[in-house]
């Protein structure tokens, strides 16, 4: 009973803990996502301009229309897809901001199935 007691201050400073999004800094510019795959650093380095995504990944360089339903979220589509694997859309969420990076969280539309990655600014793209 004395823990709960205890630990009830701090449940309720952490509820109101607010996150910070500022998601409109991210809408353009150009971006840098590192993630590891079987041990080895993966760099995929794209530029975004609103409504278009143009990506670099192993010198393979890739188009995708955006649509935005909110600041914060976004439907990434492939332009020109190869397979049926990259004809499905791509939901994507930013969680969280700072000034030069973001947290997001993906999936496949209408998949339960996320994944989490962070995002790194390199330029406004001016």
């Amino acid at each position: 009973m004395k823990k709960i007691i205890f630990l009830l201050p701090l449940v309720l400073l952490m509820s109101c803990y607010d996150v910070e999004r500022n998601c409109k800094d991210f809408k353009t510019g150009k971006f840098k996502f590192e993630y590891e795959v079987d041990g080895v650093k993966k760099t995929t380095v794209f530029e975004r301009k609103d409504s278009i995504e143009i990506e670099t990944f192993e010198g393979r360089t890739d188009t995708s229309s955006i649509r935005w339903i909110n600041d914060c979220e976004y439907i990434l589509q492939k332009i020109h897809p190869k397979n049926m694997e990259e004809k499905k859309a791509i939901n994507m969420k930013i969680l969280t901001t700072s000034k030069k990076s973001y947290t997001f969280e993906f999936g496949i539309v209408g998949s339960d199935q996320k994944q989490r990655g962070t995002v790194e600014k390199i330029s406004d793209g001016r």
